[in-house]
């Protein structure tokens, strides 16, 4: 049940709920891509610009910090809020669709960012209730540019400016607004990306004895690699291994010289990942030798699992029923197999991500993120405000 400090908090981010509209939309009409993300870092100071907080921005990339310290001991909470967009066009039809042909805010970074910047806003007003400090960080190139892991190797989050534990939030279309999901222990799967290239001796496609053909021995590997997961590859500790690229051959009389493999990895624990990707290199390799093809195999590290811990999990469902209601956190049952390099941050301090709710109203299959057409309720962004408004009040006061 919502607690008289909690009804405030929530009347609070809806007042200022139309400032953040106005954010995401600024940003929206602009995507930035990757590291480097000159309009979306203006826009986040410019709105947070009249608050007394502490700015350090990253020297290698478009990121920022903002701290409020409250000048009275105590810990140190960091909001986190990724900025970038994907590289793909928009087809949702708003005002305020993209202006940069081929970039669209397709997962919700906006939304993310205006969010974070208002509870900012709301935190300074309450900032005599704060025992600690919280810092506010706006990250880039959340989008398999690996930006949380660069902020961290520059070194912005050592010493003093280290925090105690580390929360973020992430929209989801599908969930109805109001309601908060997540899970303790793996969230989202490590990402990894794979490739092969396959040698043998081309020829005419009359004569195929004369050559070593790699098309059959590629679509080979691709039904072994499926079978790997099924056979090799514990039930319970899944793994998503997809071949999404092959490619070989010029035209239809002539037998290539090699084929191309390309596709992914996705798993929930370090177990099954080194497992599966022991499982790529051993099938491509003998495979391939049993047809007398030479096999050059590479898999290049993604993001690693995104793991909850479980008390600051238990935390965040405590502090989300207290402010939405009993029934609005919602257990997921399993991980999602989409990855975040908010996984850095967890591996180096206790923390939780959510995914917050905000189904467009009477949409019943609504788009998911990453897609040209996905959309969502703006309203439910005041949820998330409060619930960064919510979590740090929390977690200053009783940590």
């Amino acid at each position: 049940m919502p607690t008289e400090t909690d009804a405030k908090l929530l009347l609070e981010a809806r007042e200022l709920l139309p400032d953040a509209i106005a954010l995401r939309r600024r940003i929206h009409a602009h995507p930035e891509l990757g590291l480097e993300l000159p309009q979306t870092r203006s826009a986040v100071l410019d709105s947070i610009a009249d608050l007394e907080l502490d700015v350090v921005e990253s020297r290698e990339t478009s990121g920022l910090l903002a701290t409020l310290d409250s000048g009275r001991p105590g810990p140190h909470l960091l909001l986190r809020a990724d900025m970038d967009a994907l590289p793909m066009p928009e087809d949702t039809g708003l005002d305020f669709a993209s202006t940069e042909p081929g970039r669209m805010h397709a997962c919700g970074h906006d939304a993310h960012t205006a969010m974070l910047a208002t509870a900012a806003r709301l935190l300074h007003r309450r900032r005599d209730q704060l025992a600690g400090r919280v810092t506010f960080f706006f990250q880039p190139g959340e989008e398999g540019h690996f930006g949380a892991k660069r902020v961290l190797d520059e070194g912005l989050l050592e010493g003093e400016r280290s925090p105690d534990a580390v929360f973020a939030i992430h929209i989801d279309p599908r969930l109805p607004v109001g309601r908060v999901a997540s899970r303790p222990g793996p969230l989202l799967a490590a990402a990894d990306v794979w490739s092969a290239e396959l040698t043998g001796r081309g020829g005419h496609a009359s004569m195929p004895h004369d050559t070593l053909d790699p098309v059959p021995v590629a679509c080979e590997i691709v039904q072994a690699l499926q079978t790997l997961v099924t056979r090799r590859i514990d039930a319970f500790d899944p793994v998503v291994l997809t071949v999404t690229k092959i490619e070989a051959g010029t035209t239809n009389n002539v037998i290539p010289e090699s084929a191309r493999l390309l596709g992914t990895l996705r798993s929930t624990s370090e177990q099954s990942r080194q497992r599966a990707r022991d499982g790529i290199r051993r099938i491509i390799d003998r495979v391939s030798a049993a047809h007398e093809i030479e096999a050059t195999i590479h898999i290049v590290d993604g993001y690693p699992v995104t793991v909850n811990e479980a008390a600051f999990t238990e935390f965040t469902r405590e502090v989300t029923t207290g402010l939405l209601g009993e029934d609005a956190f919602l257990e997921m049952r399993s991980p999602v197999m989409g990855a975040e390099d908010f996984s850095y941050l967890l591996q180096r301090w206790p923390g939780a991500m959510v995914f917050l709710g905000v189904r467009p109203e009477g949409v019943s299959q609504p788009a998911p993120c990453h897609s040209n057409r996905m959309l969502l309720d703006e309203e439910g962004m005041a949820a998330g405000i409060a619930l960064h408004a919510a979590m740090a009040l929390r977690y200053l006061a009783t940590a």
